[in-house]
């Protein structure tokens, strides 16, 4: 077996300074499992499945009798129309490194289940206390709908994200990750409620023998999944962008790492309000409040997702080439690390030649490559921790025990999606219409008058 090249130094240095204070959680958790920690771990994870199902038992119960068997399951089979869209789209911004299959999953059964629950309870009892107080049912419905909900549900939701954000800090890196893990969880919550408001439409339908067009089911779709499927992903999403900030900070930053995702928390909550109260401001209020805010502003961070999603492939090309010039990795891979074309074309490559498992692997590897360009830039702006060595070679270890399948497929893609350059030739071009002398004509790196340059062998082919 080849000997891997040595490590790259830290790009700062060791880390200086006095030793961080650990966390209390940690401090506790260091007590309890140093003598079984895969133990103490399938016993967390044991409890979290069992919360997560009992709350989802206690909800499916709530609002099946809410909205009884037939309108439950009109409810669900209608609301679960967005739901793979807007799975797909968070995917898809979470494609540059995307994060464990677990931390999505929880996401969205605590948006379904736990968040849901806590929302229904604490709402129905913040309503009938405020009914009970004033005397004024209407009223207490309309504050109950346009303060205690967003504050009760962001709160909620908001709990997925601080959980993975403090058990899941390495999954948790950037901005997209915190946004990935909002929408995903505010799409679960949205999946939930979305039944109870579908399904109570259809039993208001049934006392009153409407139907059709013009019905309360065909109303509360209109508005729920046609219009505003992005409604409560988009609350959410402000959430997540503040831990995503908080993830960018340095450790030693606890004021900024506490109040960005305060501020975000505070604009869910805002924008949620301001949302469930259109209806207060007119006949039109709503479409008045949908037009002319909700739909720029999720136009905005769609914009602001993309745009980062675009910055953080930057990253990759910028920071890579240091592991390249250490032999670490292909003078090609920088390239077609950062080109989600080129990292398709790969994973294609390498599975029409040597199937399933050499895909998997080469997607393997540009996710370890990504993370490790995001180490290295944290590392470079003073932020990373004084496990940054231990991390790095971790991940530089993952990466040399692919490297014989991921090379070749992504030398591959590099050279199918490299842009032309221009090449001089050393000697006279033909004439063409009076012009003689030196010509330049457009190739591809690594290609000249006489073929493929011998680096490019493809080690596929017998």
């Amino acid at each position: 077996m080849a000997t891997s090249p040595p490590y790259p130094t830290h790009p700062r240095g060791p880390a200086v300074g006095a030793p961080r204070r650990t966390r209390w959680w940690r401090r506790w958790g260091y007590r309890h499992v140093r003598a079984h920690p895969k133990a103490w771990r399938r016993v967390r994870h044991g409890a979290l499945i069992i919360l997560l199902a009992l709350s989802g038992l206690v909800i499916l119960a709530l609002v099946r009798q809410e909205t009884g068997t037939e309108g439950f399951l009109v409810g669900l089979g209608l609301a679960v129309l967005p739901v793979p869209l807007l799975i797909a789209a968070f995917r898809w911004l979470d494609r540059v490194e995307p994060g464990p299959w677990r931390n999505l999953v929880f996401a969205f059964a605590w948006g379904a289940c736990a968040a849901a629950l806590i929302a229904i309870i604490a709402n129905s009892f913040a309503t009938r206390w405020i009914a009970t107080a004033t005397a004024d049912p209407t009223g207490a419905d309309t504050l109950g709908a346009t303060v205690i909900a967003p504050v009760v549900e962001e709160s909620a939701k908001a709990a997925a994200i601080l959980l993975v954000f403090l058990f899941r800090r390495r999954d948790f890196t950037g901005i997209l990750d915190g946004v990935v893990i909002a929408g995903l969880t505010a799409t679960g919550f949205a999946f939930t409620e979305n039944i109870l408001y579908l399904g109570t439409a259809f039993g208001t339908d049934q006392l009153t023998g409407d139907g059709g067009i013009a019905s309360v089911t065909a109303a509360t779709f209109f508005v729920r999944i046609i219009m505003s499927p992005f409604a409560h992903p988009l609350f959410t999403v402000l959430t997540g962008i503040g831990f995503g900030f908080a993830a960018l900070a340095g450790d030693r930053q606890q004021v900024r790492r506490v109040l960005l995702p305060l501020s975000g928390l505070l604009l869910a909550m805002g924008l949620h309000a301001f949302w469930n109260g259109s209806s207060t401001f007119g006949d039109y209020g709503f479409f008045a409040v949908y037009g002319v805010f909700m739909v720029p502003a999720f136009a905005l961070l769609t914009w602001l997702m993309i745009w980062t999603r675009q910055r953080e492939l930057r990253l990759v090309r910028e920071e890579l080439p240091a592991y390249a010039a250490a032999g670490w990795l292909a003078p090609s891979e920088p390239y077609a690390l950062g080109s989600m074309r080129a990292r398709g074309l790969a994973r294609e490559y390498a599975g029409r030649h040597l199937g399933r498992p050499a895909a998997r692997a080469v997607a393997q590897y540009e996710s370890y490559a990504t993370s490790l360009a995001f180490l290295r830039r944290r590392g470079r702006r003073g932020l990373a921790g004084p496990d940054f060595v231990e991390r790095e070679r971790a991940l530089l270890n993952e990466l040399w025990r692919r490297r014989d399948i991921a090379r070749p497929a992504l030398d591959h893609a590099a050279r199918a999606t490299a842009p032309p350059v221009p090449v001089i030739t050393p000697w006279p071009l033909p004439t063409y219409g009076g012009h003689s002398g030196y010509g330049v004509h457009s190739g591809y790196g690594g290609y000249g008058p006489v073929g493929p340059h011998p680096a490019y062998y493809n080690p596929y082919r017998s």
